[in-house]
């Protein structure tokens, strides 16, 4: 099939689309992988930008603070993210503003909260009948088996609660005993003493506990036995494992035949729990945080088994994130978090499997066996949790996931958070036809909740990077900041899986940043900024995104309704009601409830006729700079040829280019009352901007292998339009300090020369510059 931009008489923006509509009539067919890019069906790259959609959807809808964690049976997720006659003011909102690709979260709670092999099925209608009317919006959506801390039962969200109780866990004891932080998911986590404490809670005993008997229970839980489908005993791992196979098969057959769904990701920030812990005396302070009475492996087995314990407390510090300034003693009742009932017999879980004892004699707790998660119990050998965990899994959930529905579906996949791509994820342990959609967050503003002109490279300092080289000021220091951190994700990336796609999955910037000032002043410039530096950080590396998080149900002082979490730059709250909206994309009432849109809402090549090579835009001024290539050759032939991949430079080789119509989202928002003016096009090349599809349409007509493209756009105020003021300023060290440094050196060498008559004229310039 080819593009009619082929034919000779063709007007660029004669087609119907326009350039973020992904729906198959505008892609010619379906989307599709190849090499590092996705594809339409004429071979042009399409630059995909969307948003996780969304935070709701990790609570129930009908979620009570007072009863919870009571009542975990009678759970409804329907209506989350939003309900079903609200979609089309969100979905229109996601059109205007070119978010038009949707990481979909749906929870293993929500499926399956009844118990094992109970499916909710009015939720899976619900989920369908959403999903379907992406085509319309020209949307398209991976759907994400989200969770985070294993479950809402233990200060996260994903799991069921019945599969805390299948290890033996009693629900209600999880706060008492230190096993779980609750208090976040109750509507907590906005006060200073409980900011950023949810995090820690992949520490704590029972997230530990449930992801060490997920993924390597056989080796590491095997007395741990329970009941089958079949009434057979069989271990906690496969009972586990099985069960999520089956719920995610469920998902799959609910959705995964729909137009406007391309792929799914088995699983959000997937973590190892207690496998390959260093000590059960201490957790690795440069990759697990450390904040608040953080108990070891040891004492979360103690306290869990009803033993009061000492445990240390961590409180925020500089240079260094935190530091231990005290100890508290916990669970002073003596409760116990194992049910007597359960299968373990009341019985802590670890102690059970000889990891640890209880000294009658010394009345203390003491390790038996130290090394136990690191080594294999039963051969000795060493563990490595991706290849002997991790990938069998996601291969053995990936054939499922694709025989429930069809083999072109696409997976995307994620590894531990802030670890870089493992090099043992070689072609062996990989499943056809997947995408990496890793996670990047500043970690330095989301620990402090603050932004400002100082910046600090945490992926670097965590990596043995000289401390001075880390720090940066300025707008311009945090782009830089921002765009190296991101690249060496992606780069590391191409370097272990070759040419294969890289979009980033979660990325964002939390709202109620610097004590949530912006709630009182309405002044988000500091928002702006910093998600401005992170966007182009994400341009620099040429990688699609999905921005955490658009969320319906967003307000100022309740935020996301998670842990205290605030990151929708979306707010209800400051949202016109639906009948006074209009739903056409060029229409200024979506607007409304957003914050900080001049930053999110930018221009981006959606749909090239070539392989882009760069992108550059500048939101002060609303000018942008795009580079692209045609293919050296077709990649059958013995002539192609390609670069190594790196994120500068990306392989000549592609598919054969059936289209010379290039479309790049240009917003409305910030085109209106301006006119677009459009240089560096070949000479036989042609364009027109198309306002109310948000489009700018270019037709090169020059199609020799390896040749170079390139346009610079700008845009002008029209007659009887104001000029818009100006964002903000991209300031640097020097633009801020450079007058104060000459001065000083003025200054030091007059003082140096002394009362000379060079001297005197020195101290003239030195009042003339102050």
């Amino acid at each position: 099939m080819s593009h009619p931009s082929l034919t000779a008489s063709y007007l660029p923006g004669s087609s119907k689309s326009y350039g973020h509509d992904w729906s198959q009539d505008a892609l010619g067919g379906k989307i599709r992988v190849s090499g590092r890019h996705f594809i339409d069906n004429y071979g042009r790259v399409c630059g995909l930008r969307g948003v996780n959609l969304s935070g709701s959807s990790k609570s129930s809808s009908n979620h009570n603070n007072d009863t919870f964690p009571s009542e975990a049976e009678t759970v409804t997720f329907i209506g989350r993210p939003f309900p079903l006659e609200d979609a089309p003011e969100h979905f229109a909102r996601l059109r205007r503003w070119g978010l038009t690709f949707i990481r979909f979260l749906v929870t293993w709670e929500a499926v399956e909260h009844a118990g094992p092999g109970i499916y909710d099925t009015e939720y899976l209608e619900y989920i369908r009948n959403l999903l379907t009317l992406l085509p319309q919006y020209g949307i398209i959506a991976f759907v994400s088996l989200h969770q985070d801390v294993w479950s809402r039962y233990s200060g996260g969200s994903g799991a069921p609660a019945w599969t805390l109780e299948t290890v033996g866990f009693d629900l209600h004891e999880l706060e008492s005993t230190g096993a779980a932080w609750l208090k976040g998911v109750r509507g907590g986590g906005h006060l200073e003493e409980e900011r950023g404490l949810w995090p820690c809670g992949y520490q704590k005993l029972a997230a530990a506990t449930m992801a060490t008997c997920f993924w390597a229970g056989d080796a590491f839980a095997p007395k741990l036995l329970t009941k089958g489908k079949h009434g057979d005993p069989i271990s906690v791992q496969q009972f586990l494992q099985d069960a999520y196979l089956d719920m995610s098969e469920m998902v799959v057959k609910a959705v995964g035949d729909l137009e406007g769904v391309v792929g799914f990701e088995m699983m959000n920030e997937p973590h190892r729990g207690y496998v390959e812990i260093p000590s059960l005396h201490y957790f690795d302070y440069n990759t697990d945080l450390h904040l608040s009475a953080v108990p070891s492996a040891l004492e979360s087995f103690q306290l869990g088994a009803g033993r009061p314990t000492e445990v240390a407390v961590w409180t925020r510090s500089f240079p260094m994130p935190t530091r231990k300034t005290g100890h508290v003693v916990l669970n002073v009742d003596k409760r116990k978090v194992w049910r007597e009932n359960g299968p373990t017999k009341g019985q802590c879980l670890w102690e059970m499997h000889g990891v640890w004892g209880w000294d009658k004699n010394k009345n203390e707790a003491i390790v038996l066996r130290e090394s136990y998660f690191g080594k294999h119990p039963t051969n000795g050998k060493k563990i490595d949790w991706y290849t002997d965990f991790y990938y069998p899994f996601l291969n053995k959930w990936a054939e499922r996931m694709r025989r429930a529905s069809s083999p072109d579906k696409i997976v995307f996949l994620e590894m531990i958070p802030n670890e870089f791509c493992p090099p043992s994820f070689t072609k062996g342990h990989q499943p056809p036809n997947i995408v990496y959609a890793p996670h990047w967050y500043d970690l330095n503003a989301l620990f402090t909740k603050a932004f400002g002109n100082f910046t600090v490279n945490v992926q670097g300092l965590s990596r043995g990077m000289f401390p001075l080289k880390a720090f940066y000021w300025g707008h311009k220091g945090a782009r830089d900041n921002f765009a190296l951190q991101i690249r060496n994700i992606v780069q590391e990336a191409y370097q272990v899986l070759g040419e294969t796609p890289v979009i980033i999955g979660e990325c964002g910037i939390p709202m109620d940043m610097n004590k949530g000032e912006a709630f009182q002043t309405d002044d988000f410039t500091w928002q702006a900024k910093m998600m401005d530096a992170m966007l182009v950080g994400l341009e620099r590396a040429m990688v699609g995104f999905t921005l955490w998080n658009y969320n319906p149900h967003n307000t100022d002082l309740a935020g996301d309704d998670w842990n205290g979490e605030n990151f929708s730059w979306f707010s209800r709250s400051r949202a016109l009601p639906r009948e006074l909206l209009y739903y056409e994309q060029s229409s200024p009432s979506l607007d409304n409830g957003g914050r900080i849109l001049p930053a999110v809402v930018r221009p981006y090549p959606a749909k090239t006729a070539g392989i882009p090579l760069k992108f550059e835009y500048e939101v002060t001024s609303g000018s942008f700079m795009f580079r692209w290539c045609n293919p050296n050759t077709h990649p059958d032939s013995p002539k192609a040829t390609s670069c190594a991949p790196t994120v500068t430079e990306p392989s000549r080789s592609h598919p054969e280019i059936k289209a010379l119509e290039t479309e790049i989202f240009l917003p409305s928002l910030i085109t209106h009352g301006r006119s677009v003016v459009v240089s560096g096009l070949d000479e036989d090349g042609s364009y027109v901007y198309d306002e109310a599809r948000q489009t700018l349409f270019i037709v090169a007509k020059n199609t020799q292998p390896g040749g170079i493209h390139e346009v610079r756009v700008k845009l002008a105020a029209l007659e009887g339009f104001r000029s818009r003021p100006l964002l903000f300023e991209v300031n640097d060290i020097w633009s801020d300090f450079g007058m104060g440094v000459c001065a000083l050196v003025v200054l030091f060498s007059a003082l140096l020369l002394g009362m000379s008559g060079i001297g005197e004229q020195l101290l003239r310039r030195v009042e003339l510059i102050l």
